[in-house]
């Protein structure tokens, strides 16, 4: 990914200069000039970089807190927050910021939790990936009444309506056979999608994700897939939408529900004029949505992504930060540490050689994952016991039975032996950026067009 521009670097030499993140909305200078401040701070344990530019070149940073920055370690998992995704909702850019600084400061404080977060764990914080809105928002201020003013790029596109549809894709092949993972884009899928959701999918395509969440405002709700229903309805007084679990649902539930619990008052349910038992919801239980993030991620890679509403104000005051800050505090922590639960280990050949690309699949559950290029695997599961089989092609699948305790995640390494009736080599996940990906499928055709439509804060 590219490095930091030279034009930012004299911001490096200022940002000692920089004052602590105080609860106020950050313009795009001063969210760089924080960002730096905090890797000065703390350069031991933070990286930043950019996944690309927007449509008039605002640069989309991401700091990255890890105890070895810019090398993935096997074994230890990636997990991202997205803020900003839609310009004019504009808390969980603060959050993030905020959220970068006390990282680094706790981290300096040798806070325990803190430290054993960022030793196990690799941390990537995208806190604006629609940095142009944001200003045309940020241009307007929260005392005005342009409900939507800022929401789409500089383009007037959605991103959150932007990501190919694999929705589908994956409707089709449950009905009619196919891969249940990482299904494959269309051959011109980067000239069908905006610049900054062109950055986020070769971003999440180059590291194997594993958790993420998607910070939005306009409820206070904990969203989770899928977004798009097989009816893909609208919420309208004339059409109900329809309930659209994914083969991880209750895993998915769990992971809203640590969310909810953990916040200051997302639990309650009575938020924002709308009501949500334990503050969470399936997405297309609350409206259908098409060509969203956080099933991309899902179908497309091995990354569970969640869609977090914090905030009935899309842009609030800034005196009321500080509030939603103690608010969603320990929630963003303890989202973090959710990543460290189930199965993960190593895929190995007979001479220990690791292999990436290998399929993890658990019996009765209709969702696999893939070991990454350093040939781990990670496996987000529910406590209990588990038929778990890995297999790669040209080799013989290995299957084991496993128990997935509460206190963290249990290692279950594979070594698979050379098939001796056939052999192939070992193909990569079509979901991985490296290397060549063989020839897809072409997808279903769709039948009618979808209607677009404001959906509401997602």
């Amino acid at each position: 990914m590219p490095d930091l521009p030279s034009a930012f670097l004299p911001l490096l030499l200022l940002s000692k200069l920089v004052s602590p993140v105080t609860f106020r909305h950050h313009r795009y200078d001063d969210l760089v000039r924080t960002l730096y401040k905090v890797h000065n701070q703390c350069p031991d344990i933070t990286r930043l970089y950019n996944i690309g530019r927007s449509v008039k070149g605002r640069y989309l940073y991401v700091l990255e807190f890890s105890d070895h920055p810019g090398i993935h370690e096997p074994l230890e998992p990636e997990v991202k927050y997205v803020g900003n995704m839609h310009g004019n909702e504009v808390l969980g850019r603060e959050l993030l910021l905020q959220l970068s600084e006390f990282l680094c400061e706790e981290f300096r404080n040798q806070n325990q939790r803190i430290l054993r977060l960022i030793q196990n764990t690799r941390i990537h914080i995208l806190p604006s990936m629609n940095p142009d809105g944001y200003e045309v928002a940020a241009a307007q201020g929260p005392e005005t009444s342009g409900y939507l003013v800022g929401r789409n790029n500089a383009n007037g596109v959605d991103l959150n309506r932007n990501f190919p549809d694999l929705n589908t894709y994956f409707y089709y092949n449950e009905k009619y056979g196919g891969p249940n993972h990482h299904l494959p884009l269309p051959d011109n899928w980067k000239s069908q999608v905006e610049p900054e959701t062109r950055a986020v999918i070769q971003w999440i395509r180059s590291l194997n994700f594993v958790l993420s969440a998607n910070l939005h405002g306009g409820a206070v709700v904990a969203n989770y897939p899928y977004d798009k229903s097989l009816e893909h309805r609208f919420r309208s007084p004339h059409h109900r939408t329809s309930n659209s679990p994914t083969p991880d649902d209750q895993l998915f539930q769990t992971l809203a529900k640590v969310y909810s619990y953990a916040h200051g008052w997302m639990h309650q349910g009575w938020n924002c004029g709308d009501y949500f038992p334990d503050g969470i919801t399936n997405g297309a239980s609350w409206y259908s949505l098409s060509k969203g993030m956080q099933d991309f991620n899902y179908l497309h890679t091995n990354c569970f992504e969640i869609t977090l509403e914090l905030s009935c104000d899309k842009f609030p005051r800034q005196e009321e930060l500080h509030r939603e800050w103690l608010g969603n505090q320990e929630a963003l922590i303890q989202f973090l540490e959710q990543v460290h639960q189930g199965i993960k280990g190593m895929v190995l050949d007979e001479n220990s050689n690791n292999l990436m690309g290998a399929v993890i699949s658990v019996t009765g559950i209709n969702h696999d994952v893939t070991s990454g290029e350093h040939g781990d695997y990670f496996r987000l599961l529910l406590p209990g016991t588990y038929t778990v089989t890995a297999k790669a092609p040209g080799y013989d699948p290995k299957t084991v039975t496993v128990t997935v305790g509460p206190a963290g995640p249990t290692l279950q390494n594979f070594q698979l032996n050379r098939s001796k009736s056939q052999v192939y080599p070992v193909q990569k996940a079509p979901g991985r950026a490296q290397g060549n990906r063989p020839k897809q499928p072409r997808e279903p055709r769709k039948k009618g067009l979808e209607t677009k439509r404001h959906r509401g804060p997602a």
